[in-house]
């Protein structure tokens, strides 16, 4: 167990009112947890301190050669007035292979989830009240070997901090739009592409742009090689419900093992449905779309939770989903999932830590 010294602000900060926008990862809140790293003494000095810039060398590992890794996640109001996290112990498995790809050193998992619990205890008064409205959880793990030259940190910093939000999107649970690049690649099996860590997303940010010029909210990458199979959406992963069965595409090595893809995937199947995980490629979500048995698409993640799918663009074809509004599975699964975050939902597997 961390022995967490916390030093409290002497100037903290004013929340943000009712009526203020919360912008996505825009505000943050009075502290942040740091604790670092020396390759002879391993893992030290765990301390929660005000929120405040970081001083590294221009050197650094982190800026060079992106030896770094983050993760995700969310506190929420219950309904019995505690805080609830979402299965962090998750979210520590997940680092931790991150970390193992980018060579970084792991965190023992009770230490990781007992600093985002203590972490978010302090702060969390920070937490919205409003609809649709939490908390959000970013630890990240940072090289900072002060040294030009390519090999792994003999230094790191891992961090957490906290952030008020609203809805990801702007729509909020309605249908987006969505993108296939079918141009640029993300990943390929082998890469990093399962890793959370800057370089994905580095990689996804041209393609984003282009599709938020043509009025598209995000991209659905085609896997490296073959340029056909369904891999991701840049910030979440992807669903289809065809002809009543619901399809995802399977972890390969390209893809992120998303944490609310595997809860709804597990309420897929107790809820009836056929679930199957498959190499599944662009012409037969046309060819579905053709037949009038693509029935729902839905994206899965920590941000968003479900955010349904109402039109895809595929070079030159323009797919709507049904009547592009939200699917019966898509809404109800954003129910539950949610539900069970709140409280309002019981929590029959497990889920849910609560931080009194």
């Amino acid at each position: 167990m961390l022995d967490i010294k916390v030093e409290k602000t002497q100037c903290p900060k004013e929340k943000p009112g009712k009526d203020d926008p919360l912008l996505f990862g825009t505000i943050f809140t009075d502290h942040m947890f740091v604790m670092d790293y020396d390759e002879e003494k391993g893992w030290y000095d765990p301390r929660i301190v005000p929120y405040a810039d970081l001083t590294l060398s221009p050197a650094a590992t982190i800026f060079h050669y992106g030896q770094g890794v983050f993760e995700g996640l969310k506190a929420y109001n219950s309904e019995n007035g505690n805080v609830n996290l979402f299965r962090p112990d998750m979210n520590a498995k997940r680092s931790n292979r991150s970390s193992d790809r980018l060579c970084i050193p792991e965190i023992p998992e009770e230490d990781y989830i007992q600093a985002i619990e203590q972490l978010v205890a302090l702060d969390k008064d920070w937490i919205p009240s409003e609809p649709d409205h939490s908390l959000y959880i970013r630890p990240f793990i940072i090289g900072t070997d002060p040294f030009l030259g390519l090999k792994t940190s003999r230094y790191y910093q891992f961090i957490i901090i906290l952030s008020p939000v609203g809805p990801y999107y702007p729509e909020g649970l309605d249908p987006v739009s969505i993108w296939i690049e079918d141009d640029y690649v993300r990943a390929v099996r082998g890469g990093i592409g399962e890793a959370k860590t800057g370089g994905n997303y580095a990689a996804s940010i041209l393609s984003q742009v282009k599709a938020h010029d043509e009025g598209y909210s995000q991209v659905l990458w085609l896997d490296g090689v073959e340029r056909k199979y369904i891999e991701e959406v840049g910030a979440m992963n992807i669903f289809f419900k065809i002809g009543g069965k619901v399809v995802t595409p399977k972890l390969n090595g390209s893809i992120l093992p998303g944490i609310t893809r595997d809860s709804v995937i597990q309420l897929c199947k107790e809820w009836g449905y056929e679930v199957e995980e498959k190499r599944i490629s662009i012409d037969e979500i046309y060819e579905a779309h053709k037949a009038g048995i693509l029935e729902e698409v839905w994206g899965t993640g920590t941000a968003a939770v479900i955010s349904p799918v109402g039109k895809l663009r595929w070079g030159d074809e323009i797919m709507q989903v049904k009547d592009g509004g939200i699917g019966e599975l898509s809404h109800k699964l954003y129910d539950t999932v949610s539900g069970i975050q709140l409280g309002k939902i019981e929590d029959t597997h497990g889920w849910i830590v609560e931080i009194k």
